[in-house]
């Protein structure tokens, strides 16, 4: 998988890779299963949140790095 950034789906993500799920529900982000989340990008979901973007980019990153 290329890069994540602020601009990337979070159904994309979820799709290539679902570990990355718990990164979203240990943000707070417990409505996955809901098409409209699937559809928003990071930046979206994370101003709806309360999440720092720029955070969350990196952890998700960081995580699939070697995948």
């Amino acid at each position: 998988m290329a890069q994540v950034t602020k601009d990337t789906i979070i159904g994309d993500i979820l799709e290539i890779d679902e570990t990355t799920a718990p990164i979203f529900l240990s943000i707070g982000m417990h409505c996955l299963g809901c098409p409209a989340s699937r559809g928003e990008t990071i930046e979206q979901a994370c101003m709806v949140h309360g999440v720092d973007a720029d955070e969350l980019v990196s952890k998700i990153n960081e995580h699939i790095k070697d995948k």
